[in-house]
């Protein structure tokens, strides 16, 4: 049986196994993008599958400090609609 890694949301601090979160991905050109592969290069911060983590991270700012950099509305939009999606 294979080990599923375990990775902690940046809001809220919950361990969980890696494929039930979601990652952003800051790459070398400082672009943020949705990680929904789990493979691409840069520096990447988890966060929850839910809507009430999401909104956290927009009014804490969690995101923008786990990656060191401004996070647009449209990425937040974009992880909601994904959530929601799914």
């Amino acid at each position: 049986m294979k080990k599923i890694p375990q990775r902690s949301c940046a809001i809220c601090r919950e361990k969980k196994d890696k494929n039930e979160l979601i990652r952003i991905v800051k790459n070398k050109e400082n672009e943020v993008k949705i990680d929904q592969t789990g493979k691409q290069p840069g520096r990447g911060a988890y966060i929850c599958n839910n809507v009430q983590c999401i909104e956290k991270a927009k009014k804490n700012k969690g995101l923008e400090r786990s990656l060191d950099i401004k996070i647009e509305e449209s990425i937040y939009d974009e992880l909601i609609e994904l959530i929601n999606r799914g």
